[in-house]
Parts: C-alpha cells; structure tokens; sequence
C-alpha cells in the first residue's frame, strides 16, 4: 500500500521476534475470530461524512460479514442500522449507495422503517396479540463522525472512539480532516490478507526495491516512528531537499493545508488507526485508505485524494500529478501484497527473523495476538 517510516535508529525489536506463522495468513477460521474479536469489536472507518450530505443519504458498509445501512435522518443525525428486517431477516437494501425517500422498506412483507430505524408499519400484524411497532426497531450499530469519517462499531461493548484513537487524535488533527474534500477516488480489489497491507504501509525498507520513484523524493531510513498504542500506528518522513510534496513532480498540488504547522511542511505523515483506516498525509493533501477484508485472502481499499475546499474551487486545479504517483505506487504494494500472499500460502514458507528496523511490523503482529487472546 503506501509507506512508512522503517523506525529510527536506536529502535530494536525484541531478540527472537519473527513473522507470524502461515495460518495467521490463510486460515479461514480465524479470519472468522478476526471479524468476531476485532473489527466487530472496534470502531470501523465506515464512509466519509461527506457523501451523507441530506437526509436519506445512506451508504452500506460491510464488516466482518454485516451488512449496515449507514444514513443521515431526516433530524441530520447519521445512523447505523443493520440491513436485516424484524420480521423474517430479509436483507433490506442492495444497492452500494443512494437516497432512500424517508424510510426503509423490507421487500419481502412491506415492513417499513424510519430513517430512524424504528418501526413505522407491518402489514398483517394488526391483529396479532401483544405486537408493537415500538418493540421491533432495526438493530442498530454506534456510529460516531471524527476526521471527516463515520466511525461504527459493531459490538455493544467495546472502547470509546476517543479512546480508541489514542494519541493518533492529536497528530492528525493538525492536517484538518474535516474541512479536506475528494478529488478523486480509486478502489482496488488485493487478493491478500488485510493484514499484509498494513505491514506493507509500516516499513520503508522495500522502497528502494519498489518505488524507486518514492525514494528519489523521500529518502527509505528517514523519519522517525512513534511510539505504538493499542489501536494507532504512526510515522513521519522527510522530503528530500528541493522536494515539496510527494507528487510526480514532486512539486506541489494543491494550495498548503490551512494551518498546518511549518514543521510539517517539510514531512509526510503515515497513521494506521486499527483496523481499517490509513492516512499519507502531506504538506498540500491527503490520501486516505479504507480497507474491507472480504475474505482471508481478498482485501478491498478504497483510496480518496482529499484537498482543501480553497484548492478544489480554484478553476486550474489538477489533482493527477498527486493521483498518479499514489495509484502508481498502490498497484506496486497491491503487487507485492499478492506475492507474499501466494508464498506464504505454500507449503514452504516458514516464519523468518525480524530486522532492527520493522519495529512497527512486530508491534503489529503482538496486537492482533492480544485481541486474539493468544500468546
């Protein structure tokens, strides 16, 4: 996928740290405990808030096997429902996308539902003993915005968002998410495990090999590593001098972000927020990634150019020497993704040793084992 600082120097993994071992890979069945124990637990990047821009508004997100129905009501709030009706389980809406006119109707039997999820009318249910409209909303998931994003989480206990993002929350605020709008989105189907998509974005050391056209603008051991928290990963890079933002130019894009700092003018940063957002965020734009594991080897990312209103209203604006370098170097880590995928899959892969410098990628592999509950 994208890139990441290799960690600074004086950074170490741990003596006898190795890859993780195939069936973490290619198991079917724990891909299953991955969708139970992560990413129905955790906060979900759902949808960007833009694209709920009127009541009735709705996009549907798919994780770990559900579908949800992610909408804006007709009061402004945005909501999660899951796409199943009350009455016999029929999966409500099909299409990816639209505007639903004012609710939600099952086509099977007619039930039909508020933007709000509640109940609104059941044909044939009238003279049913005891039955209320009022005790059979849709289910529904929390759904929160932050950074331009809704967030959903599945299961009715688990973290705050806040706390979720940990310190991920302050460095990336400083880019203005949510004032940033699309310029172009791209989507890409990975036959690979989601997994080794976010080890990919976490180290550099393969940019030499692989975005020779990455490395002549940012240099491979620059940078630092922040420290890992639970559920957010970051890094920072530095351009080279005479660089100005990571474009096929190397030039600038877009106007510099409102207010972002000086000494990050000069940097690109790279934040994982577990488990399925990424961020490249750069002096004059940002890419953001999200990602829908489908299976245990198919993965489908969703990559967004986003720059200031100020930039996409002026009349010569020409996003593609930004998208152009970035979907260049996405087809290369799809690439490679699908090749570690494949070897990893045979019968002659074996766990091997961690460098000095994948720090981030062990920290990553320890994660998932917590929320896996294994050693």
């Amino acid at each position: 996928m994208t890139t990441a600082s290799p960690g600074a120097p004086g950074r170490r993994v741990p003596k006898g740290a190795w890859t993780l071992p195939a069936r973490y890979y290619c198991d079917p069945a724990l891909f299953e405990a991955e969708g139970e124990r992560i990413h129905r637990t955790l906060w979900n990047a759902a949808c960007p808030v833009e694209e709920l821009a009127e009541p009735g508004d709705y996009r549907l997100v798919e994780i770990a096997g559900d579908s949800l129905i992610v909408v804006r009501g007709n009061d402004g709030m945005v909501r999660a429902h899951h796409n199943v009706c009350r009455h016999r389980g029929t999966r409500m809406v099909e299409a990816e996308e639209g505007c639903l006119a004012g609710s939600i109707q099952c086509p099977y039997h007619a039930w039909t539902y508020g933007l709000d999820g509640r109940l609104r009318r059941a044909p044939h249910m009238d003279e049913v003993e005891g039955f209320s409209v009022s005790d059979f909303p849709l289910a529904a998931a929390a759904c929160e915005e932050w950074g331009g994003l809704v967030f959903v989480r599945i299961a009715e206990d688990g973290p705050d968002l806040a706390e979720q993002l940990g310190p991920a929350v302050a460095r990336v605020e400083v880019w203005g998410l949510p004032g940033l709008r699309t310029a172009q989105t791209v989507s890409y189907e990975v036959k690979a495990n989601w997994k080794l998509v976010i080890q990919n974005f976490s180290e550099c050391l393969h940019c030499p090999v692989i975005h020779p056209q990455l490395a002549r603008l940012s240099h491979y051991l620059s940078g630092e590593n922040y420290p890992a928290d639970p559920n957010a990963i970051g890094a920072a890079m530095d351009l080279e001098e005479g660089v100005e933002t990571l474009s096929s130019d190397g030039r600038l894009v877009g106007a510099p972000l409102p207010g972002l700092p000086a000494a990050f003018r000069r940097r690109v940063g790279y934040e994982i927020l577990l488990p399925n957002a990424l961020f490249c965020l750069h002096p004059d734009f940002v890419v953001r990634y999200l990602m829908r594991p489908r299976g245990v080897g198919h993965t489908t990312i969703r990559c967004d150019w986003l720059f200031s209103e100020e930039t996409l209203a002026s009349g010569d604006f020409d996003a593609s020497r930004a998208v152009e370098f970035w979907d260049e170097t996405n087809r290369q880590d799809w690439h490679v993704c699908e090749l570690s995928q494949k070897g990893i899959g045979s019968s002659g892969y074996r766990p091997g040793p961690y460098s000095n410098r994948e720090d981030h990628l062990w920290q990553i592999d320890r994660l998932i084992l917590d929320r896996l509950g294994e050693a």
